[in-house]
């Protein structure tokens, strides 16, 4: 069984100083409360390139899943939305440290394949940003985008102890 701390933030650092992040991913995404072993082979299979976690702004996350009227790419039903995602920000308010959110780079934009109800409910809670594991085609297109964003690494795109709160800046989720 997977230890919680196997999911962290912390842990997601360690898989990719370890040059494992692909493995972390695929043990996340086949973890209870994820519970998505297709996702996890599809993202596994064929290679990809990775990069993360990153403090990514919540405006630059595109939702796959959320209620319909959403600019999201797949409609959920709106009552399961919105008790998954209640229950996460009261969660998120109590001081729950959520795990990375999970990501790929299509089409010059970052889509959210695990973690809407994460981030929607990091949002309601007054988070700016979340910890995010990206998955890119290759290694070629995670270099352009980690050159496109040298601009954002200019400024405190992240902060190392968690990330910010509108309403606590400084203070880590």
């Amino acid at each position: 069984m997977t230890d919680r701390n196997d999911l962290s933030v912390d842990a997601a650092r360690r898989a990719a100083a370890d040059d494992d992040l692909a493995a972390w991913v695929h043990r996340f995404l086949c973890s209870p409360g994820s519970d998505n072993p297709a996702l996890a082979d599809a993202l596994v299979d064929p290679p990809r390139s990775w990069l993360g976690p990153v403090a990514i702004p919540l405006d630059q996350l595109h939702r796959l899943a959320g209620p319909e009227g959403h600019p999201v790419l797949e409609a959920v039903e709106e009552d399961e939305w919105r008790d998954d995602v209640a229950d996460l920000a009261d969660r998120v308010d109590d001081g729950m440290e959520p795990p990375p959110v999970i990501a790929t780079y299509r089409d010059g934009r970052l889509v959210l394949e695990d973690g809407n109800h994460r981030v929607e409910a990091m949002r309601r809670a007054g988070y700016d940003e979340a910890w995010t594991v990206v998955a890119f085609a290759d290694d070629a297109e995670r270099d352009r985008f980690v050159t496109a964003s040298t601009a954002l690494a200019d400024q405190e795109v992240g902060n190392p102890s968690g990330c910010p709160r509108r309403d606590a800046p400084g203070e880590g989720i």
